[in-house]
């Protein structure tokens, strides 16, 4: 666990770093950024799921280059003073702690903050992020307004929040769709036929294809789970930062 200052948020949060093994300061390493779901915090990934083991097996495998992963709390609301997650009703106002000041943090604390402290390669090309759930919709909604700051982006059981498909804010999916084409190496949108939220990440691959975006839609047979995530996080790392070295 690491310990920040949030400027965005005026208080002291906390965050999750995974270091690859061996990880040594004489080397630079891409990094992963990694949302987790509404009502939990940064601790999803790694005791729910199993996201330091899924990466140190494919580094072992030889099948993705060492990384660094970053797992931050993406409810603003939730500090070192005020740790609970509380349960969200689903009105607006509720979800306000995971909209624009997450990604104010984000970009202006966050990424500032692990590019400062570790050893990483400090541009979009070398920047993932991607998330389930609330996290999958954060990192779609982020990432495709920031393709300057990440390269390729991950929606796992995502819950986009727009209007566009079914979302409660105005806001556009793709701001900029020439700029999108130009800058993202990898657009992955993946969800469960078992799911409740599949609709939506159909609705969105759908869109995508109408404007001929390039991106992975994978399907399976999961629900909203944990084995959904995994696995989306086992293949879409596979595609991320190029062939292991």
């Amino acid at each position: 666990m690491v310990q920040y200052t949030s400027k965005t948020v005026g208080k002291l949060r906390e965050m999750s770093v995974y270091t690859p093994p061996g990880y040594s300061s004489d080397r630079k390493y891409p990094v992963l950024y990694l949302l987790h779901g509404l009502g939990v915090d940064r601790r999803q990934w790694t005791e729910w799921c199993q996201a330091d083991i899924i990466a140190d097996n494919l580094i072992a495998d030889g099948k993705i280059q060492p990384l660094v992963m970053v797992f931050p709390n993406c409810d603003t609301k939730l500090t070192v003073t005020d740790t609970s997650a509380a349960s969200r009703s689903g009105r607006a106002d509720n979800f306000e702690g995971y909209r624009r000041s997450f990604e104010e943090d984000l970009l202006k604390d966050i990424i500032p903050y692990i590019d400062s402290h570790y050893s990483t390669i400090s541009d979009a090309e070398h920047r993932a992020l991607a998330g389930l759930s609330m996290g999958g919709g954060q990192s779609l909604n982020i990432g495709l307004y920031h393709p300057e700051t990440f390269a390729y982006i991950g929606g796992f059981s995502s819950a986009p929040n727009t209007n566009k498909f079914g979302g409660m804010y105005d806001v556009q999916f793709i701001p900029d769709i020439k700029v999108a084409r130009e800058k993202l190496k990898l657009l992955w949108i993946g969800c469960g036929t078992k799911d409740g939220l599949w609709w939506v990440s159909e609705r969105a691959h759908q869109y995508l294809n109408e404007i001929s975006l390039p991106h992975v839609w994978n399907v399976d047979n999961n629900g909203h789970d944990n084995t959904e995530w995994d696995r989306n996080l086992y293949l879409f790392s596979q595609r991320i930062f190029g062939v292991a070295r």
